[in-house]
């Protein structure tokens, strides 16, 4: 490149090119002596260097390479410079004799183009071999400049490995995709949910005679007898003390002077919920001498609160303490009336314990202004898990607001309540009723969120646990099943449902069962089908019925008058049904609590039952992980033969037909 930057200034002539060729042979020639002479000249220095500094240490090394190298770097920048001059110098001198050769006779210029031909392969073949030494210079030099750093290579290698292992153990490098197994991060509950008191989940070799259970007064002792109550169940034994200490002191101040703490109960269907709270609450009301609401019960729906109902009267039974229920069975005055009568022009409570749905409560809060709840001691919650998800009317927070509502006249009670805030000295001086919380349920949430939203204060749980409690705080959504209750599952169709069902009570004598559905109207459609194939009784329950037919018709299935009930999820709930030997969930659950609290109608009392849980193809990968998942302690596998099937096909058709006539008059009926 530099010669052909020359020419161009020079403005050589074609005629002078060979002259041109033959001086930068020899010009290449010098220059590779030269780079020889460099070459042998590194060669011979490095051993000498290497020998002089193998006892050094290696922060010495260090120092001394950093200068070798930038004298490597200048000397190869001379050499750069000394070749340029050299280069120019000898092109100059060539000029200046070119100039003379131009005075020169026609016969050497004719001699000089014979010659040209010659020169211009030599030149072509000097161009190729000025380039290929041109590469193997710049190569030499490389490698000049890389063998006093390959001492420094092994060093700089050691340093990256340092490097490495910091940033493995403190950061992580940017770009990276390999996968890692990430950490499970494990739910922190708060110390009530994570220690728990355990209950004994064996139900019939745990149980504890009446008399010794501490606390309980001789007349519930005498009517727990007269109703063949002999022995408590684990729940009754641990709840029913713990409830009887908070009221030690009385009713208008907690122990010490104190707020009690709020009770929660977590323990599987038909385990003996309902008397845990009955027994307490009654005695605790027996000293009572102003008759005040004193104790509110609140439960999902009317069958349950009708239940509830009649064991509060049941121990109340030959006491002044009454119970009143307020569920929309009755009109709203006549409930009115129940709770309440003006005396002299004033109120006086009628009622020492009202039970009550939600909606139907609220009512009475707003619109009943004589309904007072400023004396409430007990706030039952049954069934809690499905009152917190039936927050959104906020019945709760209304009731709070009723127990601390501040009456005009402050006079009018020594004991003023209001809301209560934290705890110091100033709050607890005047002392005022507390208002104590109890909740239970079969399936209690463990989500503090949830829980959050029902104002516990200090609570203490009580459940029943199939093993230790550290695994249940790990596992969520993890529930109690009955012990004695025996789970299947069927592999079917959906058009094979209705013969499986008359094949078991036709042919099995599956009596009574209780089936359950996922509409009120496959619900009713089953009844009509079952009901036109004939040879059995049926019956549905569902809220497609008044209360008063509900009412009959739960309690014909009770005496044994009706084999089958065909039911909603309204009979799923906390109802005690005597005597119901088998389950059928004729359309399987999507939740795992309405599976439980489904199954839960059997076994009961730790007696023995049987779950049949129809599954199409579809549905049985998901319903059996689900059941797995919240504990269960294992589902078996029941097959219906074909051939078990076929004598009933002929008029399982016919059936169907005279069905789709009665669907169609109903529907007709239902337009006008």
């Amino acid at each position: 490149m530099a010669l052909f930057m020359i020419n161009r200034y020079l403005g050589e002539e074609e005629d002078c090119e060979s002259s041109r060729e033959s001086r930068s042979r020899a010009l290449l020639a010098k220059l590779q002596e030269q780079v020889k002479a460099r070459e042998r000249q590194s060669i011979s220095n490095t051993p000498d260097e290497d020998d002089d500094h193998q006892g050094d240490k290696e922060h010495k090394k260090r120092k001394c390479e950093e200068p070798e190298l930038e004298e490597v770097q200048c000397k190869t920048k001379k050499s750069e410079k000394v070749r340029k001059t050299d280069l120019a110098d000898e092109v100059a001198s060539s000029a200046k004799k070119k100039k003379k050769r131009k005075s020169l006779s026609t016969e050497n210029e004719s001699m000089d183009t014979g010659e040209k031909e010659s020169n211009n392969e030599k030149s072509i073949e000097i161009t190729e071999t000025s380039e290929s030494d041109i590469a193997e210079n710049k190569k030499t030099e490389e490698e000049e400049n890389k063998k006093p750093e390959e001492s420094v290579e092994p060093q700089i290698s050691q340093e990256a490995k340092t490097e490495n292992s910091s940033s493995q153990s403190g950061f992580h490098i940017l770009g990276g995709f390999e996968e890692k197994t990430v950490q499970k991060v494990k739910r922190v509950l708060p110390q009530w949910l994570a220690q728990p008191d355990v209950i004994q989940r064996d139900i019939t070799s745990n149980l504890i005679p009446i008399s010794e259970v501490p606390g309980i007064c001789p007349t519930l002792l005498k009517k727990l007898e007269t109703n063949g109550i002999q022995s408590f169940f684990p729940v009754q034994a641990e709840v029913i003390p713990a409830i009887l200490e908070s009221v030690g002191s009385g009713l208008l101040v907690g122990p010490g002077g104190y707020r009690p703490r709020d009770i929660c109960v977590s323990a599987p269907t038909g385990s003996g919920k309902t008397l845990a709270f009955v027994i307490p609450v009654v005695q605790a009301l027996f000293k009572r001498v102003v008759r005040e609401v004193r104790a509110l019960a609140v439960l999902p729906t009317k069958e349950l609160a009708q239940q509830v109902s009649k064991v509060f009267s049941t121990y109340t039974e030959g006491t002044s303490l009454k119970v009143v229920m307020i569920t929309g069975q009755k009109t709203f005055a006549a409930e009115q009336i129940a709770l309440s009568e003006n005396r002299g022009g004033v109120s006086h409570s009628l009622a020492d314990i009202v039970v009550a749905t939600p909606g139907r409560l609220v009512d009475h809060i707003n619109k009943n202004s004589n309904f007072s709840l400023q004396h409430v001691r007990f706030l039952i919650i049954d069934e809690a898990d499905r009152m917190i998800d039936g927050m959104h009317q906020s019945w709760l927070s209304q009731v709070t607001k009723a127990v601390y509502r501040s009456t005009g006249d402050t006079q009018a009670s020594v004991f003023k309540r209001i809301l209560p805030g934290p705890i110091t000295v100033a709050s607890l001086s005047p002392p005022q009723i507390p208002l104590q919380k109890l909740l239970f349920s079969a399936t209690l949430t463990q989500n503090p969120e949830k829980l959050q939203l029902l104002d516990l204060h200090q609570p203490r749980l009580f459940s029943s646990t199939h093993t230790c409690t550290e695994t249940i705080t790990q596992i969520q959504d993890t529930f109690n099943f009955p012990q004695g209750l025996t789970e299947y599952y069927i592999p079917c169709t959906l058009s094979k449902k209705p013969l499986i069902i008359l094949h078991f009570l036709l042919r099995l004598k599956f009596s009574p069962a209780l089936c359950f559905t996922n509409s009120r109207q496959a619900a009713h459609r089953l009844y009509l089908l079952v009901k036109l194939f004939g040879g059995v009784e049926v019956a549905e329950f569902s809220s497609k019925l008044s209360p008063g037919e509900r009412q009959k018709t739960l309690k014909d299935f009770e005496q044994g008058k009706i084999p089958l009930l065909i039911s909603t999820d309204a009979a799923a709930r906390g109802i005690d049904i005597s005597g119901v030997k088998c389950v059928i969930n004729y359309d399987a659950p999507q939740y795992i609590r309405t599976y439980i609290h489904r199954v839960g109608r059997t076994a009961r009392a730790g007696k023995v039952g049987s779950a049949f849980t129809f599954l199409l193809e579809v549905q049985e990968k998901n319903f059996l992980q689900m059941v797995k998942d919240a504990g269960s302690p294992g589902i078996q596998r029941h097959f219906v033969q074909p051939e078990a099937l076929k004598s009933m096909e002929a008029r399982y058709e016919q059936t169907l037909a005279e069905l789709s006539k009665v669907v169609k008059e109903e529907n007709a009926k239902k337009r006008f």
